[in-house]
């Protein structure tokens, strides 16, 4: 029996799962490896802080889905790699031999987060330690006069911003007030000048302030320093800036681009160790993409596809990942942006739009 170990409960793997499920791999025992039991959907993360979803609708229960796909499932996290030995290190001290390797752990915290994040700052990844911290904050929220700074001015902290915001007045939370801290003059750096606009504008109707020009240094009790100097009250800090490289694929030998993500061919196979997969934020394309789960979604039915031809002694075959990507931003209040390139549109239809698109991935895997 051939051993395949997929690490991470990633959006690609899901899709590797259902594969499976429908038609195992010929003479291959499948190994899952997660430190979480559910993956909670990022796309819907936003309508579940917002009281959109109750938890439940935006989970994926691994260890249900690993069970249908006839795979063993181990609740630990992947801490590194033996390459030589073909085992995957784990947190709990185990290590699992595999002759194939699927990695789709997904990215870590930004580690360029202002200091003192670790203490006074809440980071939206894992987002399974943020749901885990949401209704403590909240309940926070109820104190008189209460500030809530997010530090990030790109989709997710925007996002969160607008989710927060709509959670707080369902509360009858008036009085809690909202900064965004970012770096870039506007908010959505990147984004179409059109849904900027139109994402400034919800911002400003929402009561939400933007500060922008200005990066935080550090988070301290109470407040955040900016690198002007300048510091702002913050009864609570959320942490909402870009997305890292774990340091273990590069320290266990894996060729890794200069951010650290494991460079892979149009296979999805490790550039430097061919038995290895990558895919997903992980993951790093000669034609470089964004971090964002509409790639990672995207990445599952080839990189199945690849890892059965592989257990099977097939061809594999070359993926080309889409060059641009349907944007869907959420505003709080069953309202949301789009764009698709330069192109943006806007509306309560839109939402719909979204919350049918992720209602249906949910459903694709659900129990």
């Amino acid at each position: 029996m051939k051993q395949l170990v997929l690490a991470g409960g990633g959006h690609a793997h899901v899709h590797v799962l259902a594969a499976l499920a429908a038609a195992p791999f010929a003479d291959t025992q499948v190994t899952l490896v997660s430190p979480y039991p559910c993956q909670i959907y990022s796309g819907m993360l936003p309508g579940w802080i917002a009281g959109h979803y109750a938890i439940e609708d935006c989970s994926l229960a691994l260890a249900a889905l690993a069970g249908r796909a006839g795979a063993r499932f181990v609740q630990t996290a992947c801490t590194g790699l033996d390459l030589d030995a073909k085992q995957v290190r784990c947190a709990s001290g185990e290590n699992i031999a595999f002759d194939y390797l699927s990695l789709d752990t997904g990215p870590v915290a930004d580690p360029s987060q202002p200091t003192g994040t670790a203490a006074h700052g809440l980071p939206i990844r894992p987002i399974e330690g943020f749901v885990a911290a949401w209704p403590g904050l909240l309940e926070k929220a109820r104190q008189d006069d209460f500030k809530l700074a997010i530090v990030g001015d790109g989709a997710a902290a925007v996002e969160l911003a607008f989710a927060i915001q709509t959670r707080f007045a369902a509360e009858g939370l008036n009085h809690a007030r909202l900064t965004l801290v970012g770096s870039n003059p506007q908010p959505l750096a990147g984004f179409p000048f059109l849904m900027r606009r139109k994402a400034i504008m919800l911002l400003a109707a929402q009561g939400i302030e933007h500060l922008g020009g200005r990066r935080a240094l550090a988070l301290l009790p109470g407040h955040v320093r900016l690198d002007d100097g300048s510091e702002i009250a913050a009864d609570a800090i959320l942490v909402a800036t870009g997305a890292a490289a774990p340091e273990w694929p590069a320290a266990s030998g894996l060729a890794t681009d200069e951010a650290g993500f494991i460079r892979v061919n149009a296979k999805q196979q490790s550039r430097s160790h061919p038995f290895v997969f990558a895919a997903g934020d992980v993951a790093a394309y000669a034609d470089s993409r964004p971090k964002s789960g509409v790639f990672a979604v995207r990445a599952g039915p080839p990189l199945a596809e690849n890892l059965r031809a592989i257990c099977q002694g097939q061809t594999l075959k070359p993926w080309q990942p889409q060059k641009r990507a349907l944007y869907l931003l959420s505003t709080g209040r069953k309202y949301a942006l789009a764009a698709w390139g330069g192109f943006s549109i806007s509306g309560a239809w839109v939402w719909r739009w979204k919350d049918g698109i992720d209602r249906r991935f949910i459903a694709q895997f659900g129990a």
